[in-house]
């Protein structure tokens, strides 16, 4: 039908109806203007039917915060970079940095990196970087460490406790968000997993933090700002925002590894029970980059785990930012390229391996909860 055959069929008035509905489903879908993205939000699909794997996780936490220290045992030196709690992804290359600088004034040579997880693959490069030549040793390959069941958000979050982290904590936690932001702004794009998106975190009381753990790390974010009631369309009084970098795990381990390789770096399957094994070891100099394991290696009896529950269910390509909160527990959604993420649980001190039923609908549910007006 041509155009001017249509207006005479419909008529003034219901043309005028016509464009006012078209109007008014613009408007509905656009209702709540984003400080970024210019797409209106997108509810994700969640339903316990869709689940696809439920894993447990232990993050390496330390209330005092992580620790970058090196020691002399016999005629070895040990660099230490672990216990980063919730931010072990967030703060790799800065955490590494640290270490690296352990070895100032030595002659590279060749050098030992127990782990490979995050910080063993941050350290080993930037260690290649400075000329020294790196063997890697490791129980797990990359896919099978804690760093892979990481959500993946840039964000030093659950790395300590404020009232027991020191002064000097706190500069080295911001000196290392510094250094690590920087060098993932480097690596954005899909060869590495990183791209920017929005973050969300949810409350019904007014925020008084800047939800990072670390107030010079927060002030990295990009578009920040707290929307109030009607600005938002979660089920909570106030939607905290900005816009960070949003890490897919599996794709950078499995480039860092490869970045290792391609610069001369060698691969040893081996399982580490005492420090002796350590000592056993030929090379000089070990970065000790064990996360939980430091626990029974070396008597840190600070270092606990803190269990966490991922529920993975298949991408959904249609959503463009990240949410924390609304719920019981530490909530929280990732839209990744391999999987739509949904997490719930953050425990220190809970050792426990096997995944809860019970938890595992009680995230779904309160997902489902919190999308289920979006429309």
């Amino acid at each position: 039908m041509q155009r001017r055959e249509l207006l005479k069929t419909l008529g003034s008035g219901a043309l005028l109806a016509s464009i006012a509905a078209c109007a008014s489903n613009r408007s509905a879908s656009t209702a709540y203007r984003r400080p970024y993205s210019r797409r209106p939000f997108a509810a994700p699909r969640v339903s316990m039917d869709d689940v696809i794997r439920v894993v447990v996780g232990h993050r390496p936490y330390r209330p005092a915060g992580f620790v970058v220290r090196s020691e002399q045992l016999d005629a070895k030196t040990i660099v230490h970079n672990y216990g980063h709690g919730g931010g072990g992804l967030s703060l790799g290359w800065g955490s590494s940095a640290l270490a690296v600088r352990e070895t100032l004034g030595m002659t590279p040579g060749v050098v030992a990196v127990i782990g490979s997880g995050i910080m063993g693959l941050t350290s080993a490069r930037l260690l290649q970087d400075a000329g020294w030549s790196v063997t890697i040793y490791s129980r797990d390959p990359a896919r099978h460490t804690t760093s892979n069941i990481a959500a993946g958000e840039w964000g030093p979050f659950s790395v300590h406790d404020p009232s027991v982290a020191t002064e000097a904590f706190i500069a080295q936690l911001n000196w290392a968000a510094r250094i690590s932001h920087h060098a993932y702004t480097n690596l954005t794009g899909p060869e590495y997993g990183i791209r920017w998106l929005e973050w969300y975190s949810l409350s019904d009381s007014p925020f008084d933090s800047d939800f990072s753990g670390s107030k010079e790390a927060a002030k990295l974010h990009a578009y920040k700002g707290v929307l109030g009631p009607g600005e938002h369309p979660f089920p909570a009084t106030y939607a905290q925002h900005f816009v960070t970098m949003q890490i897919d795990p599996a794709v950078l381990l499995r480039r860092l590894t490869r970045d290792v390789q391609q610069a001369g770096g060698r691969f040893v399957a081996k399982d580490f029970d005492k420090v002796s094994d350590i000592l056993a070891l030929p090379e000089p100099l070990v970065f000790n980059c064990t996360g939980l394991g430091s626990r029974k290696l070396f008597g840190d009896e600070q270092l606990t785990a803190a269990k966490g529950q991922l529920v993975f269910l298949p991408p959904d390509p249609a959503v463009d930012y990240m949410m924390a909160g609304g719920g019981r527990g530490m909530l929280h959604m990732f839209p990744r390229s391999d999987v739509l993420l949904l997490g719930g649980i953050f425990r220190p001190g809970d050792f426990s391996t096997h995944v809860e039923v019970d938890e595992t609908e009680r995230i779904v549910g309160e997902h489902r909860r919190i999308f289920a007006d979006f429309g």
